[in-house]
Parts: structure tokens; C-alpha cells; sequence
């Protein structure tokens, strides 16, 4: 919608409050997007009218948009579910949960578990953290100053909470302007028209003697005549020119279309739609090419993508009433560099470990890999570069080898299960290892993949079998199964060397974003119908394509020839560039590179340092240098967790960046040592007698020829580097045991004597909550101890510390839970067991008589059972149902009690 369009409604919004036409101006403003009234949505809220708030908000954002449309909704729909309770209307609150709560425990399970237990209070302010909850008037007035928070906040409400400054009656000046106008055009204007319709243009009729008489510079009604050439026609303006009907060339949904791809020459502009299941994939782009940078959704999107954009699990916590939004926090950042290893070539592709968040995979441009542990700098394997059975390369192969021996790694890359990696090389070959956890790697696959380079390799699903997908210097995508390397699709469509491949899935849809160094952006089916959509990415070269750790978020960063970047986060629903961030200096070096973490940060290389954005915020948050030594455009790698962040540095070496989690997770790990019977770590030195291996020089390649190398554009920093072939000790492969030293120095413990105001007696059980926030003890008089830790300025997390102490908690009742005791056998001498479920909700416990299950929030016994002998000696909740719990007994029996149906099999 123009701009012109959109003040059109601001105009009409300011006649419809003039008129008095109340509901009206708010259904507008609602359908229109254009204006948030906050009065009225203050007024609805301290009303209580809950559907209407919602039908309100929906006009300007839904649930799962970003954090803070996420907390928008949930703090009214927990105040709805609160007032139900209050009201003791058990029915309508359990309907609330069902239908309007339920959608959080996607993303925050224990969350809606803990708002689910409110059920079975008898007032929920028992419950710690709303126990400070008023009367409904003022919980509203406390959630609605959270709420407004919120919502200025929330960039999906930028330039929507001010009404435009313009005089009254602004739309009648308008068409009395126009009136007058049409008037004077009047080839007899009388000098008192009599306007009875706006439906048709005015016109006078002559007068009787043909006599021209003055325009009518009085007349009341309509108001004085402006200049000539004052007011050009309409319909220059924009807002009521005709509605150009779509292209038939855009897809209206690819998924289900059994036709093969389209081109779409009036949309080479525009950027990819994206899959969404059920739903068409493509649409046109709503955002004129000039605007991609804007930061809010444009106003007239038939509808946002239908996804949960989740961070981390305290973006929405449950904390009483009020909440405040989720700000940055410098500890978030991985800023600290904690380690730097030598890897002895240039890095050109690096992966963490999915689930050894320490282990690193480096491949370098002399076709090495290594498996770095990054705690201990430990190198746990190396493995050089040579084709595994000459024999079976083809003839293409064995010619680009005898002609230059030099290869390099294009990119390696973990399974998804961390059992599996691949490297893809840039002559021809795919290598696949199979890894052992304890740092072994051994060869499982070697598959000629491609003619020329394979520039990217990635692990997919498609029909729920493991593959890995490449591509190529051929123009080609193939799909390779990781049990034999059969060919399984091979997809052809690209007019230029593939550079990138980015496989995902939604629900149970398959897919696979490509690009290619044309700039060209195809999507891709697992079937034989061709590309989906033809876009050409930001800049038009060499870009790649990532998802958000939790899949719902699509970014993509690339370079052009004349080294502008783009940083940009797509629109799924609209396929359209929703965010361009800002940042970038006007002429990268070489072709920058990005990741994703905690479905919050993006991180790219560039100019020497690292630059970071909040996901939500086009603006860049912070540089880094990582204390010198990175080249122009340096490689990085989060971890799965985003504690640790590896660089590659000018020298042939990586840097390891950690934030406050990943440096305790490093001090942890500084104690282990290798076992005595290996040898040390040492530098891995070049060595003296190879011949060196000359890095190629990167040539910007047009967008024509097809035989260009992928491989010629990795080495951005010097044009002509050096390298030597690292000699690697023989037992650098050999696995590497560990073990933890014992503590040895009283300053490594620090003491802290937790508040007892009931009556000590001897600790017998000590566990901590699956939480990390309290602490549970069980006394050899049967009684139950919690201590919590409180969130605080010292401790903002409320997590367990020996900084802080916590408060022994108990229930507004005072109850204590104590369990049942053998009357003839004292307790001291009586086993005693504990055990908790996942989600921190009860606790099962026994103290030699029978086995109590209690309720964590209120310390309520909810049943008991067993009586001894024999007495239980261990409990043990199932994993995944805590409704079933395993007891061990006296006798060396193991029982099974099931919750629902009160019984022990």
C-alpha cells in the first residue's frame, strides 16, 4: 500500500471519530494496522473484555511474531486464566489453559506444568510467586503498565502508536478543495453551484445569456478556490490507481503444484518465498525492492507465517504478574577469548560437536581435518588428505589431481547426531567419517560427487533416511544416502557454479534452499519437478542461507562482486526480506561469513573484527576484535549452546570466544589432564622437506561463465598464501583418555551454611531440583527441607550459588512434608529414598515406613502407600511419564507403582 493510501485511512480514521462513529474508527484501526490506539486497548484491558483485546492485538501482531508479542498474549491470557480461578469457575479456567495457554508449552514445557498445578490449589496465591496477587483491579493496572512496555518495545508496533499531527476536519478541507477545483474548471461556473452529490464530478450548467460570471471566491460552502496548478489530477497521487492483478507467474503454492518450475522475469528483484506446510509457499512481494530495510511487517500482509519464534525458556517466565521484556546482556555475547590453537594451515570451514560442545572439526585449504577438544587444546585426531581408493576415481578426478595435486576443504560439517561427518573437497570428492566419542575417526564413505568442486555438504532426512546433500562447480545439487553412497536426486536448474545448500523441513515437508554465485536462490522438493522459485539473493553473488536454531527463523549473508554485504532475515509468509541489518562497511574484503545462536544473536566476520545483532534489531549491538590478529572477513562458528565461538585468525590459527557460560564451562573442563601414559600435546610444526602448497588467488567470477571454481573464493585475506603440509606425531589419532584430578587446595571449595529455622537433625538425603533453583534435603526424622534460591541483583538467574544463601521456603500453611516411619524400628537406623520428577512438580520419598508422594507447591500428601516390610530402599521416576515410578526394595525386589491407576505391579 502506498504511502498516500495509508495516510487516505488516517483521514478517514480522524472523519470516523469526528462522526462519533466509535466502533467503527476501531475496527479500522484493527483491519488497517496502521494505528494502535492505547486508550482504547487500555480501556478494553481494565474492562476485561479479553476476546476483544485479542481481536484488538491481532490486527497488529499474533503470538508467534518475535519475544514480545510472545509475552503480550501470554500476560493476558494468564491474567484471563488467574480471574477464572479467582472466581473459582473451575470449568472456564481449565478452558482457558486448554485453548489459549496450551500454545506456550511448545517452548516452555515446565512453564505449562507449572500453571496447570494452579488447578489443584485452593487459592493460588499459595503459590510462592503469585502470592502477592490483589484484587482484580489493581493485577489488571500492574499487567497493563508491563504491557505497555511491551508494546513500545515490540518493533511490529514502530510508527504505530502516534497518531499523524494534521489539522481537523482534514478530509472535508480535502474535498472542498477538490470541489472547488473541479468548479473552476467549469466552462460556466455560477457564482452559487449547488452541490448535491460527491459521487460524480461537479459540473455547472450554462446560464441563460452564455455570460462567463466570477468563480464564487465566497462561497461558504465549499471555500476558497486554489491556484492554478495547485492541484494536479487524483490519480497521480497513488491511492486510487487500479489494483494490477498478480503475475501469473507467481506460484501460489509450489508445495501442492504439480507443475514444473516457472520462470519469473517481473520478479528477478524480489526474494524467495518460503515453505510453509498446508499453506501456499510463494507470494508476491509486498515490499517495493527499495524498502527490504524496513524493520516492521508491511501493512497490507494477507497474513504472518504461523510459527513460534522461541528464545531462551525464561523469554517468558512464569514470575508472578508482571514481567519486563527480555533485554540484552553483555555476558551473552561471546567476548572473551579463552583459547587460541595452532591448526598449522588456513581454516576454511569449522563445526562444533552437536552434543560435545567442546569438540571442534577444522578443515583447512590444505584438505586436512583435525577434531580439536577446545577445553584442554587437545588436537584428538588429524587426518591429511589422499583418496582413499585410487583405483575407483573416476577419469576426471585422477586428471585434476595429476594436473594439480593441491586440494582444499570447502566445508565439513557434524551429523545431526554427532555419530557422522562429512567433508566436501574442492576437487570432486565427499569424504564420510564415522566418529567415536572418545575422538576416533574412521573412513566410511568416499564418494565422487561432482565435476570440479563440491562447494557445500549438508546432512538431511528426506523420507526419514539420513543423506547428505551437495553441490557443485557442475551447476548440479545431489543427494547421496549415507549407508552406501547411492545417488538418491540429483536436482539441475542452475545456471552457474551451486555455492551453497541449506536443507530443513517443516512438519513433515522436506526441502532444500539453494544459491548459486549468480546470486541465484532456488528452492527444491525431494521429487524431479524442478526448482520451486528463481530469485536473485542480495547482491546478486555468493551468499548462504541458515535457519534459527529452532528452525522458525530463515537469515542469509552474502557478498557482491563489488564487496557490499547483506545481512538479511527473510519474511516465510510473504516470501519477502523482512530485516536488512546495518553494520557492514561499504567494501568487504572477501566473501563474509555468519552464524546463528540461541534464536536471539547473529554473528558475522568483517573488517578485521566480529560484529553481533540482536535478531530483532536491524542495528548492530557490538564489534569485537578478539584482541587482533583476525583477518578481513574471518570464518566463525557458534556451539549448539552459543557459549563458545571459534574465529580464524591471520596466522593459521582459531580463536575460541567464550561468554560467561562457556567460560565456566572451560574452568570446568582446565582440570582434566591427558593420562600419563600419552604423550604431551605439542605444536604441530610444518615440515622440511614438502613442497608448499600455493592457496589460489580469489578472482570475483561473472555471472555468466559456468566454469568457475568454487574453490577460488575461499582464501580472501592475502592473495598468494603460502602453506606447508603439517607432520602429525603417529599418535596424534590414537584415542585420548581423561580423567578429573582430586581437589587438593581448600581456596578451589567455598563454604556456605544454608538457614535451618526448624529443628536439625541429621541430613540423610540431599538432592537438587532438575531446575538447578533449590535444593531438597531429607532428615533422619522423616522431615523435608527446600531451600530456594531467589532471583537478585547478586544472583539474577536463581540458580543454585555458594555466593548467595537461599531461604528456607515453606507454604503459606506451614505444612511440613514428613513421611511415614516404621514404629517399630527407630528412623535413624530406617533407610530413607528420594526421588523427583522432571518437571520438579512431586516428590516421591520413603523413610522405612510407606512411600509418600507429595506435592512440591503446597508440601500436600497425595498418597501413600506400601506398607513395609519390606521397606524401600530406592525410587526412581520414569523419564518420560512421571505417573510411573520404580521402587527397590529391602528384599532385593524391584517394584513398579503406577500413579493413575493407584497400584503396584
Amino acid at each position: 500500500m502506498s504511502s498516500l493510501s495509508r495516510e487516505l485511512v488516517f483521514l478517514i480514521l480522524q472523519f470516523l471519530d469526528e462522526e462519533k462513529f466509535k466502533e467503527t474508527v476501531h475496527k479500522l484501526e484493527q483491519e488497517s494496522g496502521f494505528f494502535f490506539n492505547m486508550k482504547h486497548f487500555e480501556d478494553q484491558v481494565q474492562a476485561g473484555e479479553w476476546d476483544e483485546v485479542e481481536r484488538y492485538l491481532c490486527g497488529f501482531t499474533k503470538v508467534e511474531d518475535n519475544r514480545y508479542s510472545m509475552k503480550i498474549f501470554f500476560e493476558i491470557r494468564k491474567q484471563k486464566y488467574l480471574e477464572a480461578l479467582d472466581r473459582q469457575d473451575r470449568a472456564k479456567a481449565v478452558e482457558i489453559l486448554v485453548k489459549d495457554l496450551k500454545v506456550f508449552s511448545s517452548f516452555n514445557e515446565e512453564l505449562f506444568k507449572e500453571i496447570t498445578q494452579l488447578l489443584t490449589l485452593d487459592n493460588f496465591r499459595q503459590n510462592e510467586q503469585l502470592s502477592k496477587y490483589g484484587d482484580t483491579k489493581s493485577a489488571r493496572n500492574i499487567m497493563l503498565v508491563e504491557l505497555k512496555k511491551l508494546i513500545e518495545a515490540n518493533p511490529l508496533f514502530r510508527d504505530k502508536l502516534s497518531f499523524p499531527s494534521f489539522k481537523s476536519s482534514r478530509l472535508r478541507t480535502l474535498i472542498n478543495q477538490s470541489l472547488n477545483w473541479q468548479h473552476q474548471l467549469c466552462k460556466n461556473p455560477r457564482p452559487n453551484p449547488d452541490i448535491k452529490t460527491l459521487f460524480t464530478d461537479h459540473s455547472c450548467n450554462p446560464t441563460s445569456n452564455g455570460a462567463r460570471p466570477p468563480p464564487p471566491t465566497n462561497n461558504p460552502l465549499v471555500g476558497p478556490i486554489p491556484k492554478a496548478g495547485q492541484f494536479p489530477p487524483i490519480g497521480a497521487h497513488g491511492p486510487f490507481q487500479p489494483v494490477v492483478s498478480p503475475s501469473p507467474g507467481a506460484i501460489a503454492g509450489w508445495m501442492s503444484s504439480n507443475s514444473p518450475s516457472l520462470p519469473h522475469p517481473s520478479m528477478a528483484a524480489g526474494p524467495p518465498g518460503f515453505v510453509q506446510p498446508s499453506i501456499g509457499f510463494l507470494k508476491h512481494p509486498r515490499t517495493p525492492t527499495g524498502m527490504t530495510g524496513m524493520d516492521y511487517q508491511s501493512a497490507d500482509s494477507d497474513h504472518l507465517m504461523k510459527r513460534i519464534r522461541t528464545g531462551q525458556s525464561d523469554e517468558v517466565s512464569f514470575a508472578g504478574v508482571a514481567h519486563t521484556p527480555n533485554v540484552y546482556s553483555q555476558d551473552d555475547l561471546t567476548k572473551t577469548v579463552v583459547r587460541t590453537l595452532n591448526q598449522g594451515s588456513n581454516v576454511m570451514s569449522m563445526d562444533f560437536h552437536p552434543q560435545q560442545q567442546t569438540i571442534l572439526l577444522v578443515g583447512t585449504n590444505v584438505g586436512d581435518i583435525s577434531l580439536w577438544e577446545v577445553g584442554s587444546r587437545e588436537r584428538l585426531a588429524h587426518k591429511p588428505f589422499k583418496v582413499w581408493d585410487i583405483s575407483a576415481a573416476s577419469m576426471p578426478l585422477q586428471n585434476a589431481l595429476l594436473n594439480d595435486a593441491a586440494i582444499s576443504v570447502n566445508r565439513c560439517v557434524w551429523g545431526p547426531d554427532g555419530l557422522m561427518l562429512g567433508v566436501a573437497f574442492s576437487k570432486h570428492i565427499v569424504h564420510l567419517y564415522t566418529y567415536n566419542p572418545t575422538g576416533e575417526l574412521r573412513q566410511h564413505l568416499e564418494i565422487d560427487a561432482h565435476v570440479g568442486g563440491v562447494n557445500d555438504i549438508a546432512f538431511a532426512h528426506p523420507n526419514k533416511q539420513l543423506c547428505i546433500v551437495t553441490c557443485g562447480d557442475d551447476k548440479m545439487i545431489k543427494v547421496w544416502d549415507v549407508v552406501a553412497g547411492r545417488k538418491q536426486y540429483t536436482f539441475e536448474g542452475h545456471e552457474a557454479p551451486v555455492y551453497s545448500v541449506c536443507p530443513h523441513h517443516k512438519e513433515s515437508i522436506q526441502f532444500i534452499f539453494s544459491t548459486a554465485i549468480d546470486g541465484k536462490i532456488k528452492a527444491w522438493l525431494y521429487d524431479y519437478l524442478g526448482s520451486r522459485v528463481d530469485y536473485d539473493a542480495p547482491g546478486n553473488w555468493c551468499t548462504m542461507m541458515a535457519y534459527s536454531a529452532d528452525g522458525t527463523r530463515l537469515f542469509s549473508c552474502g557478498t557482491s562482486k563489488e564487496g557490499e554485504s547483506h545481512l538479511v532475515e527473510w519474511n516465510e509468509s510473504e516470501g519477502a526480506i523482512k530485516r536488512t541489518y546495518s553494520g557492514f562497511r561499504k567494501r568487504s574484503l572477501g566473501v563474509v561469513q555468519f552464524d546463528t545462536t540461541r534464536n536471539r544473536f547473529l554473528a558475522a566476520g568483517d573488517e578485521f573484527q566480529i560484529k553481533f545483532w540482536d535478531m530483532d534489531n536491524m542495528n548492530m549491538l557490538t564489534t569485537v576484535d578478539a584482541d587482533g590478529g583476525l583477518p578481513a572477513s574471518p570464518r566463525l562458528r557458534f556451539n549448539k549452546e552459543g557459549s563458545l565461538l571459534a574465529v580464524t585468525t591471520s596466522d593459521n590459527g582459531i580463536k575460541i570466544l567464550a561468554n560467561s557460560d562457556g567460560v565456566r564451562l572451560l574452568r570446568m573442563l582446565e582440570g582434566r589432564a591427558m593420562d600419563k601414559n600419552r604423550c604431551p600435546s605439542e605444536p604441530i610444526s610444518p615440515a622440511s622437506n614438502v613442497s608448499a602448497a600455493i592457496a589460489p588467488t580469489l578472482e570475483r567470477p561473472d555471472r555468466g561463465p559456468p566454469a568457475v571454481s568454487i574453490s577460488s573464493l575461499g582464501t580472501i585475506d592475502g592473495s598468494r598464501l603460502v602453506d606447508v603440509k603439517p607432520r602429525v606425531a603417529e599418535d596424534v589419532d590414537k584415542i585420548k583418555s581423561w580423567r578429573i584430578p582430586d581437589i587438593s587446595d581448600p581456596s578451589q571449595i567455598k563454604a556456605l551454611r544454608l538457614p535451618d529455622s526448624i529443628a536439625a537433625s541429621k541430613v540423610v538425603r540431599l538432592i537438587y531440583t532438575n531446575s538447578g533453583l533449590s535444593l531438597l534435603a531429607l532428615a533422619s526424622n522423616a522431615v523435608h527441607k527446600l531451600w530456594k534460591w531467589q532471583r537478585t541483583e547478586r544472583n539474577p538467574s536463581g540458580k543454585a550459588t555458594a555466593n548467595v544463601a537461599p531461604q528456607l521456603w515453606q507454604p503459606p500453611s506451614g505444612t511440613l512434608m514428613t513421611n511415614d516411619i516404621n514404629e517399630s524400628k527407630p528412623t535413624e537406623e530406617s533407610a530413607a529414598c528420594i526421588a523427583l520428577s522432571k518437571n520438579d512438580s512431586y516428590v516421591m520419598s520413603a523413610s522405612g515406613g510407606k512411600v509418600s508422594l507429595f506435592n512440591m507447591m503446597t508440601f500436600k500428601v497425595m498418597t501413600m502407600f506400601m506398607s513395609p516390610p519390606p521397606a524401600a530402599t530406592f525410587l526412581a521416576f520414569h523419564p518420560q511419564d512421571n505417573n510411573i515410578i520404580a521402587i527397590g526394595m529391602e528384599d532385593s525386589s524391584v517394584q513398579i507403582y503406577n500413579v493413575r491407576v493407584d497400584e503396584v505391579k
